[in-house]
């Protein structure tokens, strides 16, 4: 893991005043660009899950989607998507959020898991915690269970895992 962590500390780079001035916002997409740096990030993140017995992968739209797949592949297990509202073509169930400024929906198909399933949450960033905790709701609003929840990066200094209280585990590859 401490390979994977130089490799993936090498490749995130800072863009300053990104999307607004005094933010520092951690760009992942050299990441994306590096064979290397992918496959890092994709086994850093699966690995402390392989013994977990889960059965779904469970990733919000979009750069969880970037990640969760490999990782489902990598397990062996599905993967299932949550979006933005309007993207999904069979019946949802849906959770509000609260933004900076506002609130936004999130959205996952009815049918998609259920009380047999074990799942895995993955996203890119833990920031302020409000997309995860909308979908550790939806997850357990189908009757399925959270195993936990796996971040490439987390930005520790907006405290989002204070809105993850009870979810039984969080990894995060990187914490800035």
């Amino acid at each position: 893991m401490n390979d994977a962590k130089k490799i993936l500390q090498e490749l995130v780079r800072d863009v300053p005043d990104f999307p607004k001035p005094g933010i520092v916002f951690k760009d992942i997409t050299p990441v994306l660009g590096s064979a290397e740096g992918l496959k890092a990030a994709v086994e850093a993140m699966s690995s402390p899950w392989k013994d977990e017995k889960i059965t779904q992968i469970v990733c919000m739209e979009s750069r969880g989607f970037i990640f969760g797949t490999p990782m489902a592949h990598q397990l062996g297990v599905g993967m299932v998507p949550v979006r933005k509202p309007g993207k999904l073509p069979c019946k949802t169930r849906s959770a509000e959020y609260a933004l900076e400024y506002g609130t936004d929906t999130l959205e996952i198909h009815e049918d998609a898991l259920g009380p047999d399933d074990r799942v895995l949450i993955v996203d890119a960033p833990l920031a302020t915690g409000g997309t995860a905790a909308a979908t550790v709701q939806l997850v357990k609003g189908l009757g399925a269970e959270v195993i936990g929840i796996s971040f490439l990066i987390e930005l520790t200094f907006l405290d989002g895992r204070s809105k993850l209280t009870e979810t039984p585990r969080i990894e995060a590859v990187l914490q800035y």
